[in-house]
């Protein structure tokens, strides 16, 4: 619980916080743009430099669930410091690497500590801010959440084509050192040696069963998915983790997690919405830059600033929410996040190959204000009912939620991505083939199928088109996906604690 000293230095504190947490989420998509660059550097092969996204995600999946038991041993104060100095030196350490296993396992470091960075500064803020207050500073915090990956794109490739890649990971020297020293100087101490008995199995099982699911999902699309044997034996290790786990959850005396999380309907359906929200952001996010890039022939820098309208909408989605919140209630912006989130679904499904910026940006900027009426209702609901001495664990597995959400739904995104353009290039290609006079008379000459320059020409455009449709085809089944979504709101209660004090205060 928090100390008086800490209610007095709150706002610095959370200052601290906040940006070591946008210092996290920017490092989930910042890299991703350098990584061809990286490449050439590290002299890797393409499926060897994934492992620098894949080494960070298999970490912090691991130590994710511990982050929360060792906040109570050791004292949050310790952890935090532990945290952000040892991704600040990791992330030092990724600039400097020379070669490709360097660069894995300093990535690795990097994953081990940001894990406990977001669901610790969610616990924090909870714990000293007053009731009437926690809207607004969950604002804060689904900010940090919500741009960080949003804005990654857009200064990984300015600093890649600006800089060099290295400095995609330098980026977080100066911020890493400013939120130490704001722990360091405005935290209170906290000795620790609070937390329960250890659950040996629980955590094993599970950081064994979600280390082979993430590591499954990671290595899916470049594997064949279930055609190789290397994702057979993860999809199994996963299952065999995550059933062990829930069978001691429910048996053992001290379980790993606290049984009482999941008697919570507001904390369980909130955790289901965030699981699935936070997955249609990171999708989309892969999405897009790729199309921008691949299909459009946008600039890495190009695709970033085209992404800017969602950010710039989630920051006034984040400015109104607690407003909104006292007036038209937390599970109605919810559901009409929702609704923004479909149609902006719905109007990416409509892009074309000859359309300006101006539809993306549109999109973007709808979805950008749908996800941010979202994001802070979700994250105050889910403690209004609970107990306030399950606060750490709730915070950790809501974030754990949101990391297997995003995973998944790239990775299956991806393999949809990739399986839907084979098919549509093999249906154009047939169509070409059958020799339409028609069809034929419309080409021009540079794609002649008679001739071995035409032909490659031609398969070019077939690929792009097929590509096209491919893109259509991920948005158009987003739109029933996130329709699906809406009955969980009303599985939600309502609201008890936070948002009803903040109302009788605003009326006071």
């Amino acid at each position: 619980m928090a100390t008086a000293n800490d209610v007095a230095n709150r706002i610095p504190i959370t200052a601290s916080l906040m940006l070591a947490a946008l210092m996290n989420t920017l490092d989930t998509t910042i890299a991703n743009v350098a990584l061809p660059h990286m490449k050439g550097s590290l002299s890797a092969s393409e499926d060897q430099i994934v492992w620098v996204l894949t080494s960070y995600i298999i970490a912090t999946a691991i130590m994710l669930p511990l982050s929360g038991w060792l906040s109570e041993k050791i004292g949050r104060k310790r952890m935090f410091l532990l945290s952000i100095g040892g991704f600040t030196i990791a992330s030092m350490l990724c600039g400097v690497a020379t070669s490709l296993p360097e660069i894995v396992l300093f990535r690795l470091l990097q994953g081990i500590a940001a894990a406990s960075v977001m669901p610790l500064s969610q616990a924090v803020m909870l714990d000293i801010f007053p009731p009437r207050l926690v809207p607004r500073v969950m604002s804060l915090w689904s900010a940090a959440l919500v741009l960080g990956p949003v804005a990654g794109p857009t200064i990984g490739g300015w600093l890649t084509e600006t800089l060099t890649w290295r400095w995609v990971f330098y980026i977080n020297l100066p911020l890493g050192l400013i939120a130490f020293l704001g722990i360091w100087t405005f935290m209170s101490p906290d000795k620790g040696g609070r937390q329960r008995p250890f659950d040996f199995l629980g955590f094993g099982a599970l950081a064994l069963g979600s280390g082979a699911f993430q590591l499954m999902l990671d290595r899916g699309p470049g594997q064949d998915w279930f055609h190789s044997n290397e994702i057979w034996a993860e999809a199994v290790v996963a299952m065999i983790g995550i059933y062990v786990f829930i069978v001691q959850t429910a048996t053992a005396k001290h379980p790993f997690f606290h049984r009482d999380l999941i008697k919570d309907r507001n904390f369980v359906s909130t955790s289901i919405i965030g699981f699935f929200v936070f997955g249609l952001l990171m999708s989309t996010n892969a999405l897009l830059p790729s199309f921008m890039q691949n299909l459009m022939g946008y600039s890495a820098l190009q695709s970033g600033i085209a992404a800017m309208p969602r950010g710039l909408a989630s920051m006034i989605a984040f400015l109104l929410v607690p407003w909104l919140m006292l007036r038209i209630g937390s599970r109605t912006l919810i559901f009409v996040g929702l609704m923004l989130t479909l149609f902006a679904s719905q109007m990416m499904s409509g892009f074309d190959l000859t359309m300006t910026a101006a539809p993306i940006m549109l999109a973007l900027f709808v979805q950008g204000l749908g996800s941010g009426l979202l994001f802070t209702p979700v994250s105050v609901l889910a403690f209004t009912t609970l107990d306030p001495r399950h606060r750490t664990d709730a915070t950790v597995v809501s974030a754990m939620m949101r990391n297997l959400g995003g995973s998944a739904s790239i990775s299956v995104i991806q393999a949809l991505l990739l399986r839907d353009a084979s098919l549509a290039h093999a249906r154009l290609a047939e169509r070409v083939a059958g020799g339409d006079p028609m069809l034929r008379a419309m080409l021009p000459t540079a794609m002649d199928p008679s001739t071995a320059v035409g032909l490659e020409g031609l398969n070019t455009e077939l690929t792009r088109q097929a590509s096209m449709i491919s893109y259509d085809n991920i948005f158009s089944w987003i739109v029933p996906a996130v329709a699906l979504l809406t009955p969980l709101v009303f599985l939600i209660g309502r609201e008890r604690n936070v948002v009803a004090t903040a109302v009788a205060a605003h009326a006071e």
